[in-house]
């Protein structure tokens, strides 16, 4: 947290967890496109619907980026209406996108083995999540200390869904290699103190502690992206972009990384506002 504090001052004031939340919005939805791009290249995207995240990932952020440009114009009001506009249709996507995942299998045969070796449903959600993060910087002021609240409510979620995939993926292999339990482990921890800083955002020593172990999860996440790289490097298929696509997800333990970095900025803005205890 004092690391953050000191970053901030040196940078100036007008650093603030607000506009950093839109860079991670635009930076997010810009990288899915590449992200989805490459899992729905696993069946040669067999269903027409599959092209629909990608072009709403390559269109996405323009379309933010018009909106900051109408903001910085001095039309705050008017942009505020394609903004939740855009962030109501990422959720659109990615709820969508989960009940199409869980149709490939899970609703056919409801079964915990369709649901390992489905699509996997909670992926698209991130859409989702990204919509919600777009909504609230215009719902909620930032200075607002339920702004900071809300910013680690979403990277709580996003590490539920860490760990659901973490816990998914890997059991695919039946935890061949002990790694990967690390990072089904290390998600529950951040879902433990993520929730506990929902519940009490006024504990500055339990604040303090999450913002190391957030470190932690991108200490996590760059080496589990490594060690999948490393695996699709190593993999059996005769070229390196068929392992890419067939082999280990090389771009799902960033997650990890990517959850963290939202969960630092919700405690950013935790630590610059006051806060009830009671609250």
């Amino acid at each position: 947290m004092r690391a953050i504090e000191r970053l901030r001052e040196r940078l100036g004031p007008s650093l603030r967890p607000r506009p950093i939340a839109e860079l991670f919005a635009l930076g997010n939805l810009g990288f899915l496109a590449v992200d989805v791009y490459l899992a729905h290249s696993y069946n040669a995207f067999a269903h027409p619907a599959e092209w629909v995240p990608v072009l709403f990932s390559a269109l996405s952020p323009v379309w933010l980026v018009a909106v900051w440009l109408l903001a910085r114009r001095g039309l705050a009001r008017e942009s505020r209406v394609p903004g939740i506009a855009l962030g109501a249709a990422s959720i659109v996507v990615g709820v969508a996108g989960m009940v199409l995942h869980l149709e490939s299998a899970f609703f056919v045969e409801r079964t915990l083995h369709s649901l390992v070796y489905a699509a996997p449903f909670v992926g698209p959600l991130a859409y989702a999540g990204l919509g919600l993060l777009i909504v609230l910087n215009r719902l909620v002021d930032e200075d607002d200390p339920s702004w900071g609240r809300w910013i680690v409510m979403l990277a709580l979620g996003g590490f539920v869904g860490n760990f659901v995939l973490a816990l998914a993926d890997h059991a695919q292999s039946g935890f061949f290699d002990w790694r990967e339990w690390i990072a089904v482990v290390s998600a529950g921890f951040a879902v433990s103190f993520l929730a506990l800083v929902v519940v009490r955002p006024a504990d500055a020593l339990l604040r303090r502690i999450t913002f190391w172990l957030m470190l932690v999860q991108m200490v996590v996440g760059l080496a589990g992206f490594f060690l999948h790289v490393l695996a699709d490097v190593r993999g059996p298929m005769d070229t390196l972009w068929e392992n890419l696509i067939y082999g280990a997800p090389p771009f799902a333990p960033l997650l990890f990384a990517d959850m963290a970095i939202l969960a630092l900025i919700g405690l950013w803005s935790l630590g610059r506002t006051p806060i009830d205890a009671d609250a």
